[in-house]
C-alpha cells in the first residue's frame, strides 16, 4: 500500500492516547510530541505520546494549534533524559478530515513525523501520518506500523 514509504511503529495505547486528546479538546485542535526513535532508513518509533495544551488564542484553536517554545523544550529535555528524541507532533483536525493542511505545511519539517487524527463532533475518527518531503513542497502520507502493547513487550500469543 505505502510501497518505499517512510514508516512510524506505534503502540495501539500510544493511537488510544491521540484520540483521546482529541476528543477531549474538541472542539479545538490538540497538539503534542512523539517521543521515540529515529531508526535505520527514516522509519521512526514511537515509545510515548507528550500532550501538550494548544497555547493559541481562543477563537484560533478551532483550525489552529501553537506549541510555545518552552513547551518544546520541555518535551525535548523529557525525551533526552529517557535516550529519546522527539521524531514528531500530532494534533487534531476537528470537524475536518485527517490530512494536513497548507498551514501545517508551511510549518513543518523535513524528516520529522506529523500525525493528523480527524475528530467528528467530538468523536475521533480517521487517523493519518504524514512526513514532509525533503524539498518542502508537500507531505506524503507515511505507514503506520500498530504494535500492541504485549507485542512490543515481546510477549507473543
Amino acid at each position: 500500500m505505502f510501497e518505499g514509504a517512510a514508516l512510524i511503529t506505534l503502540g495501539d495505547n500510544h493511537l488510544s492516547e491521540i484520540r483521546a486528546h482529541g476528543e477531549r479538546d474538541y472542539p479545538y485542535e490538540c497538539c503534542g510530541l512523539l517521543i521515540g526513535r529515529f531508526e535505520n532508513g527514516g522509519h521512526k518509533s514511537v515509545v510515548e505520546t507528550y500532550p501538550i495544551s494548544n497555547a493559541r488564542e481562543e477563537e484560533a484553536k478551532r483550525n489552529r494549534f501553537l506549541i510555545r517554545p518552552d513547551e518544546l523544550i520541555r518535551g525535548e529535555k523529557v525525551a533526552r533524559a529517557k535516550g529519546l528524541e522527539v521524531v514528531g507532533f500530532y494534533h487534531s483536525h476537528p470537524d475536518d478530515r485527517a490530512v494536513p493542511s497548507r498551514y501545517d505545511l508551511d510549518h513543518a519539517w523535513p524528516s520529522y513525523s506529523y500525525i493528523v487524527v480527524s475528530v467528528t463532533g467530538g468523536c475521533a475518527a480517521n487517523l493519518r501520518s504524514w512526513e514532509m518531503k525533503a524539498d518542502r513542497s508537500e507531505f506524503e502520507e507515511e505507514e503506520i506500523f500498530s504494535l500492541s502493547h504485549w507485542e512490543r513487550a515481546g510477549v507473543r500469543g
